[in-house]
């Protein structure tokens, strides 16, 4: 069997009048793993992820590396950087022509936070039908203010931001298309009004890798999860579930 592929994902806040509010990128149709889904942005870990994580000794060296390729995909797909201070359009044009994120912050000077990052969860669904990945979720703040996203029109062809109520009205409405992961991490964020309820809700909850199976209910298919993890719905009948 193939290894999972290691990635990670970066959940946005920023305040909205509605509540927190998400920013949230469109997959290109043609790309293989979700093609034309909504999904937070993100992105396979590399090695460079590793090679300036390796600056990080208080951390677990594979949780450092997600939290660096969560900051640099963060970058890359939306033009936001987070656990930096810096012109942001430097370092994306940067990213772009394939320099390591590590050699451009020496470079310039910088320096990244990974403290900045919250760890939220753990994903590692094995649907056979798409390739694996080993995702790990992480929240983190935007202030308000904070330089426009502008979508990468490569891999992604829209973003947006929104509330976690907002496009689970919008994929129940059939105008996007949520994966099976997101749909439970947009109902999980729903319940958290804030940053700070969400930074408490993750403190509470253990990061556990969740790999969803498939269990025969009344006579149908549901994809489910394991209870005590923080997510109100565990369950989704198989025929409607977006695996990838």
């Amino acid at each position: 069997m193939t290894a999972p592929i290691p990635a990670a994902t970066l959940v946005l806040f920023r305040d909205g009048p509605d509540g927190p509010e998400h920013l949230f990128v469109e997959r290109a149709a043609t790309m293989v793993f979700a093609g034309g889904a909504v999904v937070f942005p993100g992105g396979r870990v590399d090695p460079g992820d590793h090679e300036l994580a390796a600056r990080f000794p208080h951390l677990d060296p594979d949780d450092a590396a997600a939290r660096i390729a969560a900051v640099r995909e963060t970058i890359e797909e939306t033009g936001i950087a987070v656990g930096l201070e810096t012109d942001v359009d430097v370092l994306r044009d940067a990213l772009a022509e394939g320099i390591t994120m590590s050699r451009l912050l020496d470079t310039h000077g910088l320096t990244v936070d990974p403290n900045a990052l919250v760890p939220f969860a753990r994903w590692c669904p094995n649907f056979k039908e798409t390739r694996t990945f080993d995702t790990r979720f992480y929240l983190a703040r935007v202030e308000t203010g904070h330089a426009e996203a502008r979508v990468d029109a490569t891999e992604n062809v829209h973003l947006f931001w929104a509330t976690a109520a907002d496009v689970l009205r919008r994929a129940d409405a059939g105008e996007v298309k949520i994966i099976f992961p997101t749909r439970r991490n947009l109902e999980r964020l729903a319940t958290l009004a804030s940053f700070e309820a969400a930074q408490a809700h993750a403190a509470a909850h253990p990061v556990e890798t969740i790999t969803p199976w498939m269990e025969d209910r009344d006579g149908a298919r549901y994809l489910c999860i394991p209870g005590g993890l923080g997510y109100p719905v565990t369950s989704e009948n198989l025929d409607q579930a977006m695996r990838g």
